[in-house]
């Protein structure tokens, strides 16, 4: 017989303070759950015309530090707290389109629910916000943490 409730949540962190709120939430599901908690930070590919407008490499290396002192963060954060809660979590590190890596890895995880922050952006809005494009995927149940 199967368990009651998910087996895996996945979270999307990003490091903003909507995406913090739901990671805070996702760890209190999963523990309450007894389920294992995957956060999936992605790393954003540089955009393909910067070296063309920035000679230097100076933005470019700038957006590396950037994302790299976000990665480094989260690390210490799920290493220092976590194991306190009793959560069993994996922070897993990719790099690329968010909507498509965090497809892949809820796939490859097995996960039974997906969590995400609202997007602040308001360019969002008009064409459509990460959670929006989970949401239509239809394949797990998404929370958008505000």
């Amino acid at each position: 017989m199967g368990t009651d409730g998910p087996g895996a949540i996945l979270v999307g962190i990003d490091g903003s303070t909507s995406s913090l709120r739901a990671a805070a939430y996702a760890v209190g599901l999963a523990r309450r759950q007894r389920c294992r908690l995957i956060a999936v930070y992605v790393r954003a590919n540089p955009p393909t015309l910067l070296p063309l407008a920035d000679a230097g490499g100076c933005a470019a290396v700038t957006a590396i530090d950037a994302q790299d002192a976000v990665e480094k963060e989260l690390r210490s954060t799920f290493d220092a707290y976590l194991p306190q809660l009793g959560v069993t979590a994996e922070l897993v590190v990719r790099t690329g389109e968010p909507f498509a890596e965090l497809t892949a890895a809820a796939c490859e995880a097995h996960a039974d629910a997906v969590i995400v922050g609202r997007s602040a952006s308001l360019l969002h809005r008009i064409t459509g916000s990460l959670p929006i494009k989970l949401v239509r995927c239809g394949k797990w149940p998404v929370t958008v943490v505000p």
